[in-house]
């Protein structure tokens, strides 16, 4: 009796896991949930431990053994779902952003979306004007650090604080003088809600990108926005599709096609060209799901969708959720006292450090090994918040994801991203996807693309463990080495033909199987069953096996005769 309570209580601990799941303020929560919990039983919890009701918007991010990122399903396991070894590691991001932050109910959902969007602007996901991310600056600043006092806050004391992938003294400058003249008085809540109204306002609010290639081999981003569909390159936005202009969302392979249908019946495909595989299938359920909760009206009208129109191939995906309308509609009937809000304040971050001690990047000592230090570290900042899809750079339309890492980027006075007069581009704080890992940084650099979540322990190793600068030089050129060998869009296309090709004639040929399969049953035996006996009755089956299959079946084994003597001969 007691040995089998032992080992029922045994195999009850076999089916708990642990799953730790980073916040938007860097936070951890830990948890235990059982072998089969769906996504949806974690996603409550969190809620419940945020006090969060319009959760609608948010999701929780995982990357799996592969280094792809997800986003976790609620409908599935959490376990089937995340494929990789206890305990698991993810992280709680704002999935749809809302199409109108400041008409949020409740102030712990607008702080939520500050703080996603405040890691969208220190990571260069946010484009915008030098005047206009001095101001995001200065309301941060009011938000976490309150009125200006000239006895706590000496000359300066915004250089202590970065708040951009990198930035200029001038910059610097212009921030605190914001800070000091025209947010006087503002409360944190008051300040996050005018941040995220001028937030609101740029191109690039809610972008996520997905780095892919056009049909000319051009690096491109691909990202869904609360009002459509947006196509960047550099720091520009090439492409704007409304929702409603949207038709069709479709993956191949590596290929992704939109199909686009404008006014006076204009219709046009979209073609891009993702890293891998997986990369693509995770940009079109995406795609599936911000259409779905953007566009439609209600939930009932979600069906699922399928990525080709032929049934033996191809994904099938179903949002499952409220839509936007839905979740707005339920937020008006919340009713409760405003739940205490616990800001970050000055506490630094692991994966944003909007409030990060230090000198700005543009003052830091020219010395060889610092200058590789920040080259390998723009990486990892970015490789540390598993929020979104980590932009490849672009400032060169190159035709490969290759890491361009240059030793010599602490001098202000070299090609440094600084935030320029007009715009900056997301691109300059990050590094693109590697085509090879052979050792640790490589390994490190790769998992940015897909945003991977990087343990503490890692994060120390590859600090400690920084390559010089000949590493890194040889380092990018065995990447452009291997590069060179990659084929381009056009010799994908010729391999997906050749593919399709073979497709089709492996299904000929299996379906000629079964005919002939069928064909030899209803001839040679004698299987007495009504459906076969009706056949074999039909005159015109009668005329076949007589005229036709009797006489081939007799000069095949003429033929089998003659090889078999012939061989008993020999």
């Amino acid at each position: 009796m007691l040995s089998r309570l032992m080992s029922g209580s045994s195999r009850s601990l076999e089916r708990e896991y642990s799953c730790t799941v980073r916040l938007l303020d860097d936070s951890e929560y830990t948890c235990t949930i059982q072998r089969d919990a769906k996504g949806q039983y974690l996603f409550d919890l969190l809620c419940h431990h945020l006090n969060l009701l319009e959760k609608d918007y948010f999701g929780i991010r995982f990357v799996d053994p592969d280094k792809q990122r997800h986003w976790l399903e609620f409908t599935k396991s959490v376990v089937k779902q995340l494929r990789s070894q206890p305990p698991f590691t993810m992280c709680f991001r704002v999935k749809f952003y809302p199409a109108d932050p400041a008409a949020l109910k409740e102030e712990i959902t607008r702080y939520l979306v500050f703080l996603q969007i405040k890691r969208d602007l220190y990571h260069g996901r946010l484009l915008c004007k030098t005047s206009d991310a001095a101001l995001l600056a200065a309301y941060i600043l009011q938000a976490e650090i309150g009125d200006y006092d000239p006895g706590k806050h000496p000359e300066g004391y915004s250089s202590k604080f970065q708040f951009f992938p990198k930035h200029s003294e001038k910059l610097e400058k212009k921030i605190a003088e914001i800070h000091k003249t025209e947010l006087s008085g503002q409360t944190p809540a008051t300040s996050e809600l005018n941040f995220l109204r001028k937030a609101q306002t740029l191109e690039t609010y809610g972008v996520d990108p997905h780095p892919c290639k056009d049909v000319s081999g051009n690096a491109a981003f691909l990202a869904f926005t609360p009002f459509g569909f947006v196509v960047l390159q550099g720091n520009k936005r090439v492409h704007f599709i409304k929702w409603n202009e949207v038709t069709k969302l479709k993956f191949e392979g590596k290929t992704f096609y939109l199909y686009v249908s404008q006014k006076e019946e204009k219709k046009i495909i979209l073609t891009y060209f993702a890293p891998t595989p997986e990369a693509c299938k995770h940009l079109w359920k995406c795609g599936i799901e911000n259409q779905a909760f953007y566009k439609l009206e209600k939930s009932s009208q979600v069906r699922t969708v399928s990525s080709s129109n032929l049934f033996f191939k191809g994904s099938r995906f179903r949002y499952s959720g409220r839509v936007a309308k839905e979740v707005m509609e339920s937020s008006a009937k919340i009713k409760r006292e405003p739940p205490e809000i616990h800001r970050a304040g000055m506490v630094p971050s692991r994966s944003c450090p909007s409030i990060t001690h230090g000198p700005r990047l543009s003052s830091v000592p020219r010395t060889r090994r610092r200058a590789v230090h920040i080259s390998i570290m723009e990486g990892l900042e970015s490789l540390r918040d598993s929020a979104h899809s980590t932009p490849v750079r672009s400032s060169s339309h190159g035709d490969t994801f290759l890491p361009h890492v240059r030793s010599s980027r602490a001098d202000s006075n070299e090609r440094v991203a600084v935030i320029a007069d007009e715009a900056y581009s997301p691109a300059d704080s990050v590094l693109p996807t590697p085509v090879a890992e052979h050792s640790l940084e490589l390994m490190l650099l790769s998992r940015q693309i897909n945003g991977a979540t990087c343990s503490i322990e890692e994060e120390k190793e590859s600090e400690a463990s920084t390559p010089t600068a000949a590493e890194v030089e040889a380092l990018g050129g065995e990447l452009r080495a291997l590069c060179q060998g990659h084929s381009g869009p056009e010799q994908e296309q010729v391999n997906k033909f050749v593919l399709s090709v073979l497709r089709l004639l492996l299904v000929t040929v299996g379906l000629l199987f079964v005919l002939l399969l069928l064909l030899i049953i209803l001839t040679e035996s004698d299987l007495d069953i009504a459906f076969f006996r009706d056949i074999r009755q039909t005159p015109e089956f009668e005329q076949f096996h007589y005229q036709y299959f009797c006489p081939l079946r007799r000069w095949f084994a003429c033929k089998i005769r003659s090889v078999v003597s012939l061989l008993i001969d020999t």
